[in-house]
This record gives structure tokens, sequence and C-alpha cells, in this order.
């Protein structure tokens, strides 16, 4: 599939029906996802940092963040979309030029917070968040092809502010062009309904918290668009290796290694989800 295809193909995704973007954190996760049936990818910024020994809080640079989005664009067939933070900078121009810089290195969408990566995650005033996504917004555009910019209102899972002003953020960013609006982590399911009854764009919801026990039919059955994994897929693995060391190093014990994958199917795995 050309990146043309790709980005028509990703585009075309949000426009009905509802669909699993599972997050990969390497080439490995990726080829695995991608032969495992996903339609397509999106980075973690967190699950990235991860894999870097570093925190999530602004831990990966633009620079380092494309080279990565790159690597996972050529390691599979499949659309892929940046979880790219604030935008890495503070001013709409900012924003804009990681919206451009993403275009240029084959992304097929990419995702913007409206919370500062500094402790505590203190939300932008609600004029420049605004601002902001309107800048991302018209540098997408600019592209002239297929990019679906997503809004994020992350305050309410950051508690830099309630469900009330992260849906009037919400509104606000769907009046400024956004395509698909995100508000990580509402309480709760009834919450969710009303961030899904607030808008008219598509919906992304992360499979994390309270929506966990939910699963696919039922949030499709609500309405929602798309349902991304954020970070949860990686720190699976890295609780699997805090317990099955843990259990080698405390108590002597190699019962955590025997529910290992089989080397045979990650081989096929691997070849099946490559580029082809």
């Amino acid at each position: 599939m050309s990146l043309a295809q790709r980005h028509q193909a990703f585009h075309d995704l949000h426009q009905q029906g509802c669909f699993v973007i599972p997050n990969p954190w390497d080439i490995g996760s990726a080829k695995m996802m991608a032969a495992l049936g996903a339609k397509a990818l999106a980075t973690s910024s967190a699950a990235h940092a991860f894999t870097l020994g570093r925190s999530d809080l602004g831990g990966v640079t633009r620079d380092e963040a494309l080279a990565h989005a790159q690597a996972l664009i050529a390691a599979t067939p499949l659309p892929v979309s940046g979880d790219f933070e604030n935008g890495f900078g503070d001013s709409p121009e900012e924003v804009a030029e990681t919206v451009r810089l993403s275009g240029e290195v084959g992304l097929s969408g990419i995702s913007v917070e409206d919370t500062q990566m500094v402790p505590g995650n203190p939300a932008y005033a609600f004029d420049l968040a605004v601002e902001r996504i309107k800048a991302g917004v018209a540098a997408a555009r600019a592209l002239k092809r297929p990019f679906i910019f997503c809004a994020r209102a992350d305050g309410v899972m950051n508690g830099a502010y309630d469900l009330t002003e992260g849906i009037r953020r919400l509104q606000a960013y769907e009046a400024a062009g956004a395509d698909l609006l995100y508000l990580p982590v509402p309480p709760g399911k009834a919450e969710l309904a009303q961030v899904l009854a607030s808008v008219t764009k598509p919906v992304n919801a992360l499979a994390a918290g309270p929506l966990k026990q939910l699963t696919v039919a039922e949030l499709a059955t609500m309405g929602v668009r798309r349902i991304s994994t954020g970070s949860q897929i990686a720190r699976l693995t890295h609780a699997a290796i805090r317990d099955a060391t843990s259990a080698m190093l405390d108590r002597g014990s190699f019962a955590p290694l025997m529910a290992t994958a089989n080397g045979d199917d990650i081989d096929a795995l691997l070849l099946k989800g490559s580029a082809q």
C-alpha cells in the first residue's frame, strides 16, 4: 500500500463505524500488531519514552518522535498516526510546524494535547488552546492530502479542569476544524456519553481507566469512532518484566516464564506484519 493509499485509508476509517488503533512502541510490536489484524497504528509518547529509559513527561524530543514514527511507517503497510504530546511547543506556530514535519515523514495524522509538558500538566488558557488547534488544522489542510488532526482535551485526565470545561474545549476544537476529538479517561461511561452527545465530529476513546471495563462493541454502540490503547499494552509488557524478574530474583521461581510465546509464532507474526 502506497503512502497516498494509507492516508486515504486512514481518513476513511474515521468516517463511519468503529475501529481499534493499537499503539506499538518499536518495530517488532508494530509488525505483530499489523499481523494480528490492526487497520492502523499510532505511536505512544509514554511507550516510546519507556523504551528509551525516560519519563513520559516531555521525555522525547520532536526529532526523536518523528524519527520513531518514520521507523514505524517503514515497518508495516499500515497508516500511522503520531501521539505528539502538546505539539512540542507552546505557541500555535510550533504546533503548525510539528504538523508540517509530520506530513513530511509520512504520518497520516497526529494528536495534540492542550496541557503543558511540565510537572502538574497545567492547561493552556482557553483562547490559546483554541488558537493552537486552529494553527494545527490550518497546517494539516496545507498538506493538500488526507491528514487526521486529533484535538485532545487532557485536563480532565490530568486534573487541570473538570468535565464541563473539557466539553467546552472539545466543542471549541470542533469549531476550529479538528477532524477527531479526544478527552482521555473520563470518570466513567456516563461521562463518556456526555462527551459523545456534546459534539458531532468523530470521537476517540482511550482503553484505560474505567473504560477498560467496556468492550469494543459497547463503545461502538455508544458512538465512539476510534479506540486507542495509549501506553496500556506497553505497560502490560513492563508489568510482565517486573513480575517475572521479581519472581526469579526474590523468590527463585521461573513460573512466570511458562506463559512465554513460542519463538516460531513470533517469527511468523513479524514476517506477516512486515511492509510489503
